[in-house]
């Protein structure tokens, strides 16, 4: 999909990869709706980046978890800019602690990682297959390959939304519906930030694990890998290369793989409760 011209939404854009994948779509072309739960900082991104791209960027606060949310984030960016054309499913929520999750941390994991992409492809879908085309792109994670050492909602939440974002693509995938899936390991945001100055030793363990497995890149950078991959139609975008050759070594030899990463575990203690 040449996004030059289209009508995008991406969520979770307060900041972060959705505020760097929103500027990337306007260099590019796009008009852009933002949304976050975060109202006051996303009027500020949408008014940087309006500065930048006059008419081509409106924002509507809205929980990204909720289909009557996304309901009026849907009608305000056609609004705006035309029937939406491109959807970026990029709102997450962080991991909570091992096995002590609350019931109420699971269902938010659940609801904001995966649900929300669920929920926003239910209401889109059927209008791409009559218009014979559209693309569904989705933030989830290299956990979502692989593993996140300390949080199960994390881990959990990102499987589940790769493998969603895997269906789509093969329910839809002929019938003119693209489907991108970001599975990027360390990226300078306020989350991972977030983590490696925590007071909570476990949290601090998930950002180690984190920044000790690669390089940190910057949000641009993964975003201009991920409209790349829109662009050329693409699935899986890994922006950490190392992480194929990671999940090629998990399929070859799954205990194999599960002690390599019992002795990496292992080898964080000094951080953990």
């Amino acid at each position: 999909m040449d996004v030059a011209g289209r009508s995008a939404v991406v969520t979770g854009a307060a900041g972060g990869i959705g505020a760097a994948v929103a500027e990337e779509l306007l260099l590019r072309g796009a008009g852009v709706t933002l949304t976050d739960l975060q109202a006051e900082r996303l009027t500020e991104t949408a008014e940087r980046l309006g500065a930048d791209h006059p008419g081509r960027v409106s924002a509507v606060p809205a929980d990204a978890s909720r289909t009557e949310d996304l309901r009026t984030v849907l009608s305000e960016a056609s609004r705006a800019h035309g029937p939406v054309d491109l959807f970026v499913a990029n709102a997450g929520v962080p991991g909570t602690r091992e096995l002590g999750a609350s019931d109420a941390e699971w269902r938010q994991a659940l609801d904001v990682n995966l649900l929300a992409h669920v929920r926003a492809a239910t209401l889109l879908v059927p209008e791409w297959l009559e218009r014979g085309s559209g693309h569904f792109a989705s933030t989830a994670s290299a956990a979502g390959l692989l593993t996140q050492i300390g949080s199960a909602t994390y881990s959990v939440s990102k499987h589940a939304a790769v493998a969603f974002a895997e269906w789509l693509a093969v329910t839809y995938g002929t019938r003119g519906i693209g489907v991108s899936c970001l599975c990027p390991m360390g990226v300078d945001t306020d989350m991972l930030n977030h983590g490696r100055q925590s007071e909570d030793a476990l949290e601090r363990t998930m950002a180690r694990a984190v920044t000790d497995a690669g390089d940190v890149l910057s949000p641009a950078e993964v975003a201009r890998l991920l409209v790349d991959a829109v662009e050329q139609d693409r699935f899986l975008v890994l922006p950490h290369p190392q992480v194929a050759e990671m999940v090629r070594r998990k399929a070859a030899d799954h205990d194999r793989w599960i002690a390599g990463m019992q002795r990496y575990a292992d080898s964080l203690a000094d951080d953990r409760p």
